[in-house]
C-alpha cells in the first residue's frame, strides 16, 4: 500500500473484515424485499441499532405518497417502508452524502431466502453483494474514519440515508434523497461493483409508465364492429413505442394487461413500459413522442389513453466535479493497491438522484460480487474490508483537502 501517509496507515489499520461480514450475514437473513413491510421494519430496527455508534442523530423518516395503476386501471396508493436518516455534524461548512438500501428484490415467499457458501471466498445469498453488504462496508469505513479523527476533531460533516424503495425506483424517497443532497460537497452510493469490479461512470435515466386504454365492449361474433378493442390498441401503442429505440435511447414495452373472454371485444387493457434515455434532450424528446402516440393511436382506434408516469431517474452525465471526485478514489484506491477500472453502464441507481441535484457521485462504492436481481447472487468476501478502507481513506482525503482538485 504505498502512497499512504502514517496517519492513513493508522486509519486504515483496526479495519477487519469479521465484523463487517457478521453484520451482513446479520442482515442478509432478513427478508427485506420492498413489499415486505414486516421485513423492513425489523432491517430498519437492525440498521439504526448499528448506525447509532456513529456520532450523530439517527431517524426514520416516512415515506412520500406513492401511487400505481392497478389491474383495472386505477391508481391505487403504494405501502412503503420507513428511511433511515443518520445526520453528522451537521453545523459542519463541508458536508458529503453517503447513501444505500435495505430493500433487496425478494419477496416474502421467494424461495432464495438463506445464505451458504461456495467457496471461502465467496458467500451465496439474498442481497449479500446487492447490498446489504454495502451497508457494511458503509458502516464500517464510516467507523474507521471517526475512531482515527477522534483525537483531531474531524471537520467534514455528513448525512447517511438508507432507503427502503430503490429497487423499485426510490418513489417514496425520491423527495428525500434531494433534500438531503442539495449542497453537498460530494455522494457515494453503496450499489456493488459492475461485474470484473468495475466501477460505473455514466448512467441512462429510467421512467416506468403505465398507459390505461378504455375501448367499448361489443359480442365478438354478432356486432364486433361496434366494439373498440382496446388490447388491439395497446398494441399499435407499443409497436410505435418499440420503434422509438435508438442509439442513447431504450424503450421497453413489458407487459399488457387487461382482456376480456375470447367472444367479447375488451374494453380494458394496461400497457406498461419502461423507458431508458441518455441525455436529458432524448428524455424530453421521448416524452414529447410519447404524449402523440398516445394522442394518435387513441383517434385511430376510438378509444380513451390516459398515460401515467415518467423519468423519474434523470440521466447521470458525468460533469468536471465528478472526473475529480473519480480522481480522488482512484488515487485512493491505487495507494491501497486496489486499481480502478470505469465503465458507462444501462443501470439507474439513487446515484442519478444525487446527480441531477448537481451533486459528484460515485455509485459503485459497495462490495464486489455478482449475479445481483437473481437466485445466484453472491459476494466475494475479501472485497468487504477492501472497500470499508477504501470508503475511510476517502472520507479522510476529501476532509483534508477541503474540496475537490479542479
Amino acid at each position: 500500500m504505498s502512497g499512504l501517509t502514517g496517519e492513513e496507515r493508522d486509519l486504515l489499520a483496526p479495519v477487519e473484515r469479521e465484523p463487517i461480514l457478521a453484520h451482513t450475514l446479520e442482515w442478509a437473513a432478513i427478508n427485506s424485499g420492498t413489499a415486505n413491510m414486516q421485513g423492513l421494519a425489523a432491517m430498519a430496527e437492525r440498521l439504526a441499532a448499528a448506525f447509532s455508534a456513529l456520532p450523530g442523530e439517527v431517524r426514520l423518516a416516512d415515506p412520500a405518497p406513492v401511487e400505481k395503476v392497478d389491474g383495472q386501471g386505477r391508481p391505487r396508493a403504494v405501502p412503503h417502508g420507513r428511511h433511515l436518516v443518520l445526520s453528522v455534524r451537521p453545523e459542519a461548512a463541508r458536508r458529503v452524502i453517503l447513501t444505500g438500501h435495505m430493500d433487496t428484490v425478494y419477496a416474502a415467499d421467494h424461495p432464495f431466502q438463506t445464505c451458504d457458501w461456495l467457496d471461502a471466498n465467496t458467500l451465496h445469498g439474498p442481497g449479500t453483494a446487492d447490498m446489504k453488504g454495502g451497508l457494511a462496508v458503509m458502516l464500517a469505513g464510516l467507523a474507521a474514519y471517526e475512531r482515527a479523527n477522534s483525537k483531531l476533531g474531524p471537520a467534514l460533516g455528513y448525512d447517511v440515508l438508507i432507503n427502503s424503495d430503490e429497487e423499485t425506483g426510490s418513489l417514496s424517497s425520491a423527495p428525500l434523497i434531494a433534500d438531503l443532497a442539495r449542497g453537498k460537497l460530494a455522494a457515494l452510493t453503496y450499489e456493488p461493483a459492475l461485474p470484473g469490479g468495475q466501477m460505473a461512470r455514466a448512467r441512462p435515466g429510467s421512467g416506468n409508465y403505465a398507459v390505461v386504454v378504455h375501448g367499448r365492449s361489443a359480442h365478438a361474433g354478432r356486432n364486433p364492429e361496434e366494439g373498440r378493442n382496446a388490447v388491439l390498441a395497446a398494441g399499435d401503442l407499443a409497436l410505435r413505442l418499440a420503434a422509438m429505440r435508438r442509439p442513447g435511447l431504450s424503450v421497453n414495452p413489458a407487459r399488457i394487461e387487461g382482456g376480456a373472454p375470447n367472444n367479447t371485444v375488451p374494453d380494458l387493457a394496461i400497457l406498461h413500459f419502461n423507458m431508458r434515455p441518455g441525455t436529458s434532450e432524448l428524455a424530453a424528446e421521448a416524452q414529447a413522442f410519447i404524449k402523440a402516440a398516445v394522442a394518435e393511436v387513441s383517434a385511430a382506434h376510438e378509444v380513451h389513453m390516459h398515460l401515467h408516469g415518467q423519468v423519474s431517474r434523470p440521466p447521470k452525465a458525468i460533469s468536471p466535479a465528478t472526473e475529480a471526485l473519480y480522481g480522488v478514489v482512484s488515487k485512493a484506491a491505487a495507494d491501497l493497491g486496489q486499481p480502478m477500472s470505469w465503465k458507462d453502464t444501462g443501470g439507474v441507481c439513487d446515484g442519478n438522484n444525487i446527480a441531477a441535484c448537481g451533486v459528484p457521485v460515485l455509485d459503485t462504492m459497495g462490495a464486489l460480487g455478482g449475479a445481483i436481481h437473481s437466485p445466484d447472487e453472491f459476494l466475494l468476501a475479501d472485497s468487504l474490508d477492501a472497500r470499508a478502507r477504501l470508503t475511510a481513506l476517502v472520507l479522510h482525503r476529501l476532509d483534508r483537502h477541503g474540496v475537490l482538485p479542479a
